[in-house]
């Protein structure tokens, strides 16, 4: 008969705990992050302390709208670009954050290159385009967002709308019982058809925010059956079902062209993963000859042709439906 030794079966409960322990807490930590977006308007209701008219102002102004609910003035794309993103707009932070990025190209751009004028360029690339790829970044994510939970927010307003609750309420309650990012924005759209507003124009200014294809079909069904009428309930059902299949089309998209993207990332990193080694494991390889023009200008033209590359296999993996 076989024997086993005690010390295994002891080492082996312990991984047992331990794992237990762990997917404990991460359970925990998820359950408490969905909670606190889904309780983020709240709070900035409790913050706020006043009416409606009160809360829908600094909703606004966190989205960076002015007080009727519209984009701010200055450069157009900017402002739809800071909209979009949901990032808070805190003007006073974001100079802090733009300075902080300048410094950083400026020491880049002298550490690299050991030359001062290299500073004041880096200090001009870092500080403008870091804030604006961070914002493309959260745009993005936010419209990924806004892509998988539509179709369940449009069921919670069907199942509501035929338990007999009026529209203000159904779209009250997505706002109330889903997380970030389409719980703000349809509780948005709730607080301003409780400040006056209709269905079609809170609807609207929502499209507006998202810049969404799914939440544009959406509004052009509200606007539809707000100006001919019919059964919005029947819509609605017809517009989750679409919203679902474009969905699972976009993941289908996405998995085929998985290699492609890929095949990219690779062929990307591979000269600087390649030239990094070279450059720690040998610095004299181009250290010798890299004040030479020839080699200045062969580099130069690599990397031209590198971005090219990439450019043209973004435009055939960048398929949207």
């Amino acid at each position: 008969m076989m024997k086993v030794d005690a010390s295994y079966v002891f080492l082996i409960l312990v991984f047992a705990a331990v794992f237990s322990a762990a997917q404990a807490t991460i359970g925990l930590l998820r359950t408490a992050r969905v909670r606190r977006k889904v309780n983020q308007r709240l709070l900035v209701a409790e913050r706020t302390g006043g009416g409606i008219a009160e809360l829908v102002i600094e909703l606004r102004k966190q989205r960076g709208l002015n007080a009727a609910g519209y984009a701010k003035g200055g450069w157009a794309w900017l402002s739809q670009l800071i909209v979009r993103s949901g990032v808070p707009y805190d003007p006073q932070r974001w100079t802090l954050a733009v300075v902080g990025a300048a410094l950083i190209g400026a020491t880049a751009g002298f550490a690299v290159t050991r030359q001062w004028i290299a500073a004041p360029i880096g200090a001009v690339v870092l500080g403008a385009s870091g804030p604006i790829v961070f914002l493309k970044v959260m745009a993005g994510r936010r419209a990924k967002g806004l892509g998988m939970q539509l179709p369940q927010a449009l069921e919670i307003i069907v199942r509501s709308l035929e338990a007999g609750h009026p529209v203000p309420t159904a779209v009250a309650l997505v706002g109330r019982e889903m997380p970030d990012p389409i719980g703000s924005e349809f509780g948005m759209a709730s607080d301003e058809i409780a400040y006056g507003a209709t269905l079609e124009q809170a609807v609207d200014r929502m499209a507006l925010r998202c810049q969404h294809p799914d939440v544009d079909l959406f509004a052009a069904t509200v606007r539809l059956q707000e100006r001919a009428g019919g059964n919005l309930t029947g819509l609605l059902k017809l517009n989750a079902a679409t919203v679902r299949d474009r969905l699972r089309m976009r993941l289908k998209v996405k998995a085929a062209s998985a290699e492609g993207r890929a095949s990219a990332l690779i062929l990307s990193a591979a000269p600087f993963v390649a030239g990094g080694a070279v450059t720690l494991l040998s610095p004299e390889f181009y250290g010798d000859v890299i004040h030479e023009r020839f080699v200045q200008v062969g580099l130069a033209v690599i990397g031209g042709w590198m971005l090219i590359g990439n450019l043209v296999m973004r435009k055939m993996i960048d398929m949207r439906i």
